[in-house]
């Protein structure tokens, strides 16, 4: 074992002598990329448990609901799921006619059959044909030469166009990646991409795209930008040509590689919605567009309810966007430190309606994402919080969600700076219980019943008491959950939901809690504890509800 185990690694060193024609350090991004989303398919496949078909069409909506006008969505050739799914978008008539999908596919004609079957009658779609050529690939995955590596590349493109030619009602567009570019001669890569383009000889008006993937990224993101110019500057075509960056983020830094390729002169950026992908991930597209915002740049691109974005996808990862992620994490606007909290609280009060955003420490205004400024000025410092958090777990079984503790942290500030005591446990809790669990006004459950259809369908019937006078009321939905909403008749969207239990045995409790956001109103949590879980979430509904309608101070549409 060496050690120093550097000794064994050796730097990528795409030039053999310094690439001394570039231009890009000199440039600024004063346009946005054209995107394509990848979440579907590069990132579907780096999931633990891949995307199901409802998951997947959920998404594709979310997509097209944030701006994206080309979104690759299925290797159809893999997997019958993954071809079904392009048949059901198809057939199904779920993709407007501003955007266009995208499928990807190996070198090999049985494949690139599949392809061209599973994207008959579609209005347009891109076909993206790759293969490997960097050195190791080449010596260690397939033992061929250059030349033999070339041809994959020039067979598959007479394949594309041998099938394009059987679907004329559907307008193709070609896209070619050198797979593992970033690990490439970029001579060899030059010459591969130039081979492809004259075989498929396109025109400003039929344009190709030339996508150049960081596969594996493998040096800093001036090297990558330098490998872009020089593609840039040789490709054969260049005006018939789309030129497209696909950045992994090996070394933590695809954000950056993505700026400085645009800035070498790339036209189309590859990535996913927070940054999910194989390994750390391909580029990061909410990053990549909301740097833009602070140089003055509109992305093109919709995050303007952020909160409900991260939602969504996380649900179809079935993974968790980190607290401190940049721009969408749970803790991004939020100052714990006094001296920051300072300094926002002097910016706001300096900000002037109509004039540019100079908020200290708050690069963009969290209210153009859809976040309020509540959880960003109060004074709450970040022990404060976690020992609320503690006591309350502790003594009282109650394991609040991050956002909910930042919600509720404001109440205990209150409390703290009118009476300007120690708060205790049982005093933490008995305003726990004020604030959320005995919030029955105007609306309080009194009983309810749960049936379950033969279709999947769930029935509920709930008494309510509104201002003291008895209403039943009777919903469904795809979950009790759902149907006592369609009940309660009050126009809410659930944002989060948690639950847990309290104890052991027959003495144990359920605790749920429920963030929604009604109608145009800003959403907030309610909770409820109860010896039964499902009553325990009903009653957190209206926890919130009351909250919700307290808060805006208006009556109850019923």
């Amino acid at each position: 074992m060496l050690s120093d185990p550097s000794k064994k690694y050796r730097p990528v060193i795409p030039f053999a002598a310094d690439y001394a024609e570039r231009t890009w350090p000199t440039r600024r991004l004063t346009a946005a990329p054209i995107w394509m989303s990848t979440d579907l398919r590069d990132g579907n496949q780096s999931l633990i448990e891949p995307m199901d078909s409802r998951r997947k069409m959920r998404f594709f909506k979310q997509l097209i609901a944030v701006g994206l006008k080309e979104i690759e969505v299925a290797f159809p050739s893999a997997s019958q799921t993954d071809f079904d799914f392009v048949r059901e978008l198809i057939d199904d008539g779920h993709i407007p006619a501003d955007i266009t999908i995208e499928v990807i596919t190996q070198s090999r004609p049985d494949l690139i059959a599949r392809t061209f079957e599973a994207c008959a009658g579609a209005r347009r779609v891109i076909v993206h044909l790759y293969n490997a050529i960097a050195p190791a690939w080449r010596r260690l995955v397939f033992n061929m030469t250059p030349e033999q590596i070339k041809q994959i590349a020039l067979d598959g493109t007479a394949w594309v166009r041998e099938q394009a030619a059987r679907y004329p009602d559907t307008e193709w567009v070609f896209q070619y990646s050198p797979e593992t570019f970033s690990m490439a001669e970029p001579e060899f890569a030059l010459d591969v991409c130039n081979a492809v383009i004259d075989a498929w000889q396109p025109t400003p008006e039929r344009k190709m795209i030339i996508n150049l993937p960081t596969t594996v990224e493998c040096t800093t993101p001036n090297l990558y930008a330098d490998q872009i110019e020089y593609m840039h500057r040789r490709l054969h075509r260049r005006e018939a040509l789309v030129l497209s960056v696909h950045p992994h983020n090996d070394r933590g830094t695809g954000v950056a590689a993505a700026e400085l390729a645009l800035l070498a002169g790339a036209d189309r950026v590859e990535g996913c919605l927070f940054g999910n992908g194989e390994r750390t991930g391909n580029v990061d597209l909410v990053t990549l567009a909301l740097n833009l915002y602070t140089q003055g740049v509109s992305p093109g691109l919709d995050f303007s309810d952020i909160d409900a974005v991260r939602q969504c996808v996380e649900h179809c990862n079935q993974l968790p966007v980190h607290p401190r992620h940049p721009y969408g994490g749970d803790l991004v606007y939020t100052a714990f430190s006094g001296s920051h909290q300072d300094a926002i609280r002097k910016g706001f009060a300096q900000q002037q309606d109509g004039g540019f955003w100079e908020v200290p420490y708050l690069p963009i205004d969290p209210a153009d994402l859809g976040r309020t400024y509540d959880a960003v000025i109060r004074v709450n410092s970040q022990s404060g919080k976690g020992g609320i958090t503690y006591l309350l777990e502790q003594e009282y079984g109650l394991a609040l969600p991050r956002r909910l503790q930042i919600e509720f942290s404001r109440a205990v500030q209150q409390l703290t700076d009118s009476s300007g005591s120690e708060v205790d446990a049982a005093t933490l809790y008995r305003t726990f219980e004020q604030e959320y669990l005995q919030r029955t006004t105007p609306l309080k459950r009194l009983h309810h019943s749960v049936q379950s259809g033969t279709d999947g369908q769930v029935a509920v019937t709930v008494t309510l008491a509104l201002d003291g006078q008895p209403h039943t009321r009777v919903g469904q939905g795809d979950g009790a959950l759902a149907a006592f909403i369609d009940a309660v008749g009050v126009p809410v969207r659930v944002m989060d939901f948690h639950e847990h239990a309290i104890g052991q045995g027959a003495s144990a409790r359920a605790a749920c809690y429920v963030e929604l956001r009604l109608g145009e109103h800003g959403s907030g949590f309610g909770a409820g504890v109860h010896s039964d879980i499902l009553t325990a979430s009903f009653d957190a509904v209206l926890s919130a509800v009351n909250r919700q309608w307290a808060a805006a101070g208006q009556t109850l549409p019923l």
